[in-house]
């Protein structure tokens, strides 16, 4: 083998590895963003019923 084919092969594994880390956090930012979006159904939800607003009940 000599040097120009060596220094592909270590080129070829760097940039499979790039892709796997970018797979890796493009999957970790869907879950961050679908678990954004449920917490803005749940909190939607929670100010049409009322519930979340301050109530100030003294006897």
């Amino acid at each position: 083998m000599d040097v120009s084919t060596s220094s592909s092969a270590v080129s070829s594994t760097h940039v499979e590895a790039m892709k796997k880390a970018m797979q890796v956090q493009e999957q970790a930012i869907l879950k961050a963003l679908e678990s954004a979006q449920e917490q803005s159904k749940q909190l939607s939800s929670a100010q049409k019923t009322g519930m979340g607003i301050s109530l100030d009940i003294k006897s």
